[in-house]
């Protein structure tokens, strides 16, 4: 390289990477990215994306299975596998070569190897082993994402225990599967692969299917996937798999410490990731880590001048929206800008795009109490709701919890149709601090899904219209 003297060097080009140089830029700062494999990290190729394209074909798939419903006639409805998954790189693909146009009229190089930390504002970058640069910055950012975690005796092997990586790219589809951990990722595969065909069981050590959601919601979602035909084993943990020839024979005990055994044609192991906090040379500096992420404070400082962990790297929660949002207050910090404030994670939207949606943001009705909060909560069914019933999606929920004596929203949960899409509302009422009555006061268009929001404030204070 003819320059290898930066303001910024930003250590993954995954969300929170890209975003955060390409905010360093706009700064007039001199940054660059250096990435060991692909631009738009795992989000992009390997997690939220491709997930996205599988299910929405899983979606089209649903509805041609039941085109009689909506007064339409489909005959012989099947699915070719192999394009069902050359659509999902496809668009992995075309959003990967988007992020290098963005940092090329950004103006941020991108060095291809993995980095290092080697001494004060020194980096050496190397690529299979060989040296590539030794760069110089002021600031270094540690943008390097996190991978699947796996717990002892049950390693993915990549052909019969996969990880989101091989579910994302199956070679086949199986007659039959469990999952292991009903958090976003493993109800996703569970919801793509039970639409698609196969008889699909769920094994959650949590009593709460999605643990991190309000109870009520996830118990209606765990009604609906039951409904479905998916097998929900909650309170209970894998203690051991039996690999054949072609099948896994899975060890579950139950709360009760009853072992039973399921033989299924592939295992999905989703038991959460852990930062990429290897190989960083974080030994040589006074970088702290925690189970396996890297310790920063609200501007994402490390412990050692000058560097900075942004992203699933740097903690929960593990999102592509936070590290994005991350990255751009540690840069605009960096850059002395004014009025720079801390994130603040509990108006953080969470979604799952299983069927039916899920998507929340804020405290669920049970945290809030535990908080000491006396609350007033409200509901509002999909079945009150015109726009849900003529989309032919009639069984959802909408939860809202207020702060009984300030009116202030504590937190939205929703269950149903495009759930994922109308959670930003509430996302932004919180943020701008808004009341029970100023969103009572709010017209929303109508028919939408979105007048499920407002009956539900308004069922919160007693003045629910529509039930």
């Amino acid at each position: 390289m003819a320059d290898t003297n930066f303001d910024v060097v930003v250590v993954g080009g995954g969300p929170a990477g890209y975003v955060t140089a390409i905010r360093a830029a706009q700064l007039k700062m001199k940054v660059a990215v250096v990435e060991k494999q692909h631009l738009g990290g795992i989000c992009l190729n390997w997690g939220c994306i491709p997930t996205k394209a599988l299910l929405r074909s899983a979606e089209i798939y649903h509805y041609m299975n039941h085109a009689d419903a909506f007064g339409l006639s489909a005959k012989g409805v099947d699915f070719d596998l192999d394009k069902v998954v050359q659509r999902s790189r496809a668009v992995s693909k075309q959003l990967n070569g988007g992020v290098g146009h963005l940092l090329k009229k950004n103006k941020v190089p991108v060095i291809d190897g993995e980095a290092k930390l080697n001494g004060p504002g020194k980096l050496k970058v190397t690529k299979d082993g060989k040296p590539v640069a030794d760069l110089t910055a002021k600031h270094v950012i540690l943008a390097t994402g996190a991978r699947a975690r796996s717990l002892p005796g049950l390693e993915p092997d990549g052909k019969l225990v996969w990880t989101y990586m091989e579910a994302l790219v199956p070679d086949i589809m199986p007659k039959s599967m469990l999952v292991i951990g009903s958090g976003a990722i493993g109800i996703e595969f569970a919801s793509f692969f039970k639409t698609m065909g196969a008889e699909v069981t769920v094994v959650e050590v949590m009593p709460q299917i999605l643990p991190v959601e309000d109870e009520e919601i996830a118990a209606h979602a765990r009604k609906r996937f039951e409904k479905q035909g998916m097998k929900i084993i909650s309170g209970a943990k894998v203690t051991g798999l039996k690999k054949a020839a072609n099948s896994v024979t899975v060890s579950v005990e139950d709360s009760k410490g009853k072992t039973s055994e399921i033989t299924v044609d592939r295992v999905i192991s989703a038991v959460g990731v852990v930062g990429n906090i290897e190989g960083l040379g974080l030994e040589t500096t006074k970088v702290k880590t925690d189970r396996g992420c890297i310790v920063a404070d609200e501007f994402s400082r490390t412990d050692e001048p000058g560097v900075y962990a942004i992203g699933d790297v740097a903690g929960p929660p593990m999102l592509a929206h936070k590290a994005e949002h991350e990255g751009v207050i540690c840069i605009e910090k960096i850059a002395g800008l004014p009025h720079v404030h801390p994130m603040d994670k509990s108006k953080i939207p969470g979604c799952t795009y299983c069927h039916p949606q899920v998507a929340s943001v804020g405290m669920t009705e049970k945290k809030a109490k535990e908080a000491g909060r006396s609350v007033k909560v409200g509901r509002f069914p999909f079945m009150g709701n015109g726009k849900a019933i003529a989309l032919g999606e009639p069984e959802g929920l909408v939860k809202t919890v207020f702060d009984a004596k300030t009116g202030e929203l504590l937190g939205a949960h929703m269950v149903g149709a495009e759930v994922t899409e109308m959670i930003q509302g509430f996302v932004v009422a919180m943020g701008l601090e808004t009341t029970e009555e100023d969103l009572m006061h709010t017209v929303f268009p109508h028919p939408t899904l979105s007048e499920m929001m407002h009956e539900s404030v308004l069922d919160a204070y007693g003045r629910v219209i529509h039930m």
